[in-house]
């Protein structure tokens, strides 16, 4: 049994309502574990688990009680220190038209692999955590995955829901062959359009620091800045175990600006943005 870990993030928004899910499996290459992670703007939880389910095909994952796949979850758990139950229905989910990834999909030995399962899809439902209900009639959702051994060291990502799309974008600090390089991953989705900013395709950071990034492909500028942090405490693999503190913020004030040859398609604040800035 080697060091890996793999999990996905199923994120749900509406009214300023967010509450995200992290089912996850974990091994140091002895012992397996699992956990799922729940982070709202208010708080965060951790609840461990001995074992976690994978469907063959498609997404399909069974932990404990709770059922998550591309069609909604259900959730049924209870701890000294929460209680969550709820069930949500999801929509058609809006995939990326290929591997966020790109050829680096195919590269062996990667420290961690990313995949955006769906940037944009309806919710409806209700859930209730710690006696707390949140209630999705034209709720908002987006999911994704990760697996490998590691967090990369070093690392920014933020997703997005607007008016007319979402996005999302991920740099990373990639070692790889004994070498180390910025990796960058995302996705701007705008009135059923992708534009896609990867290193593959050029992309480069331009500058980063006091909470943001500045990322550049061409003739396209996308800028993302966290304006007020609203941090909450997960837990993220190391080596296959999760050892790591990381600091998200689930709903937070974020600016964005996307441009193409100067000319700008999207400019906005939003107040329910999600980001981790880990440099």
């Amino acid at each position: 049994m080697s060091r890996y870990f793999k999990g996905y993030y199923f994120k749900c928004c509406e009214d300023g309502r967010t509450a995200a899910f992290i089912p996850a499996l974990h091994t140091d290459g002895q012992k397996r574990g699992a956990s799922l992670q729940v982070i709202t703007k208010e708080r965060s939880y951790t609840l461990p688990y001995p074992d976690i389910a994978f469907g063959k095909n498609g997404l399909r994952i069974k932990i404990g009680k709770n059922r998550f796949s591309e069609r909604g979850l259900c959730v049924d758990a209870q701890t000294d220190e929460c209680s969550i139950k709820g069930r949500l229905e999801f929509g058609d989910l809006k995939r990326v038209k290929y591997d966020i990834m790109g050829p680096f999909a195919y590269v062996p030995f990667m420290q961690c692999r990313h995949c955006v399962e769906s940037m944009r899809h309806s919710v409806r439902g209700r859930l209730e955590i710690n006696g707390e209900e949140y209630f999705f009639k034209n709720g908002t959702g987006y999911i994704e995955g990760d697996r490998g051994r590691s967090f990369p060291e070093k690392y920014v990502w933020t997703q997005c829901f607007f008016d007319r799309g979402s996005l999302m974008l991920a740099v990373a600090d990639i070692p790889l062959a004994g070498f180390c390089f910025k990796g960058i991953i995302g996705a701007v989705m705008i009135d059923g359009h992708e534009y896609r900013l990867a290193t593959y395709l050029g992309a480069a950071l331009a500058e980063a620091g006091c909470g943001g990034v500045t990322i550049r492909q061409g003739k396209y500028v996308l800028y993302a800045k966290m304006l007020k942090e609203n941090p909450r405490r997960l837990l993220a693999p190391e080596g296959g175990r999760m050892t790591r503190t990381i600091h998200e913020s689930a709903a937070c004030q974020a600016y964005y600006r996307f441009s193409c040859n100067g000319r700008v398609l999207l400019e906005f604040v939003s107040e329910t943005a999600s980001f981790e800035y880990e440099m």
